[in-house]
């Protein structure tokens, strides 16, 4: 009993370490909730055009700023994960008899993610690099 309190890291137990099913889980709920919030700041800055054509001409020229260039490097990048784990999603849904197949299809999915992400980063690191070089 005591090696075993021993071993424990906080007063609340050992910290768990997730499989690949459950960071797949944690994943494609945070890019959700992203994907929403972005939604509700597109709803924003569009409604601007209500205040005339000088307010919303300063809120698009924000979108020029290399931050917020990188911002939509990574709301590309929820919207590519979310979508390819929701494709594997379906699968299962559809399909039950692949649920034994589930780390593959993580896999899968991992990998053809980060391949669509190769090209989609150079294209965009390089309009980020461009505006910080002035172009």
């Amino acid at each position: 009993m005591a090696q075993r309190m021993k071993r424990q890291k906080s007063d609340y137990g050992s910290v768990y370490k997730g499989h690949e099913g459950q960071w797949s889980w944690l994943f494609h709920r945070i890019t959700g909730v992203g994907i929403i919030l972005f939604l509700f700041a597109h709803v924003v800055d569009t409604a601007v055009i209500g205040w005339g054509p000088n307010a919303y001409n300063r809120v698009i020229h924000a979108y020029e700023n290399p931050f917020v260039r990188l911002l939509e490097l990574g709301l590309v990048a929820m919207v590519i994960y979310h979508s390819f784990n929701g494709i594997k999603i379906l699968l299962i849904d559809f399909f039950p008899s692949l649920t034994t197949k589930i780390r593959t299809l993580g896999f899968a999915t991992a990998v053809a993610f980060i391949l669509a992400m190769i090209p989609i980063t150079i294209i965009m690191l390089s309009q980020v690099i461009d505006l910080f070089r002035g172009k």
